[in-house]
């Protein structure tokens, strides 16, 4: 059974890698990335070179955004599961270059799914984004809400699932969307608010509090975030030619200075430096996950609390993300 993972180097493409090699004897993943700088490189590799321990994965390093590398590393190739994780992350960075976000995250989506059409898969599963919603002044948000993005980032996000929904349309091919809530865990981004504040704890520095901390958040455990995407993959209704989008989140948001008090409490005072909020950000994200439970049968979702302390002592044990 082969399947692409692209992004395999970034934290929700390794994690799921990672499991699948674990877990599914009968999964062969090929694996590929160009391992941007947009953070430490040395954190990607680490990643793949964990994953190169298993006979059945296989790495090429390669831009999507090279039309011609994509199609030459599709020949002679069939992927029952094709799964797009590749992206440029980060919301904020989408202010500075924005193209850099069309030029990966919509051309270099379009040279995935244009390569695969010679020998479709099964299923193409893609990375969307909570951040489609925007600011949504009704929350719970579902699958059903207007999108309306704010910033470069989630625009790209909003865009992929158009472009998804027109190759269903057109070309028959069958669609996943999974619009991903504030995933957080082990081997989890450094950019991200969690393992920046204990950086800052650990190194003994102010932790700048965007918005004074007044907005909420609906993290996700990573556990939590693969073992969904899992049951969404090999569910045999994901198999009917469509286009499915899916919250994946926990439906429990938590106001962002409630967790500097539980960490305060249990780990450690932060030095906290108050700030405005940022313009790109969205001020509250929340999910309703009605959808997705009742297609997965996924039910136990991990208490934040129990999450924020084990990523923690995964992060103390880890020192290449302090560098």
């Amino acid at each position: 059974m082969n399947i692409l993972i692209t992004g395999v180097a970034g934290f929700i493409g390794f994690s799921l890698a990672d499991d699948l090699l674990n877990n599914n004897k009968k999964a062969k993943i090929f694996g590929i990335d160009n391992f941007d700088d947009y953070y430490s490189r040395k954190i990607k590799d680490l990643r793949v070179k964990k994953l190169k321990k298993f006979k059945n994965f296989k790495f090429y390093k390669i831009d999507i955004r090279n039309r011609k590398s994509v199609f030459n590393f599709f020949k002679n190739k069939k992927f029952i599961y094709i799964i797009n994780l590749a992206a440029q992350a980060g919301v904020r960075f989408s202010q500075e270059q924005p193209k850099k976000y069309l030029d990966v995250n919509i051309f270099g989506f379009i040279n995935i799914i244009d390569a695969s059409l010679a020998n479709p898969p099964k299923l193409f599963v893609y990375a969307s984004s909570s951040s489609v919603y925007g600011d949504a002044k009704n929350l719970p948000v579902n699958e059903n809400f207007k999108l309306n993005p704010i910033n470069v980032y989630a625009a790209t996000k909003s865009i992929n699932e158009i472009i998804a929904k027109f190759y269903t349309n057109f070309y028959k091919l069958n669609f996943v969307g999974l619009r991903y809530f504030t995933v957080y865990g082990e081997w989890g981004r450094p950019d991200m608010f969690l393992f920046k504040l204990y950086k800052s704890f650990h190194l003994k520095k102010y932790f700048y509090l965007n918005n004074s901390g007044d907005h909420r958040r609906d993290f996700t455990y990573i556990k939590d975030a693969i073992n969904i995407t899992k049951r969404i993959i090999f569910n045999k209704n994901s198999l009917q030619t469509d286009h499915k989008i899916f919250n994946i989140c926990s439906n429990k948001p938590i106001k962002i200075k409630s967790i500097i008090d539980f960490f305060s409490k249990n780990i450690g005072v932060i030095k906290v430096k108050k700030i405005k909020r940022n313009k790109l950000d969205v001020k509250d994200t929340h999910g309703n996950n009605s959808k997705v439970k009742k297609y997965t049968s996924f039910y136990k979702f991990t208490n934040f609390r129990d999450g924020i302390l084990s990523s923690y002592n995964w992060y103390k044990d880890n020192k290449i993300y302090r560098m």
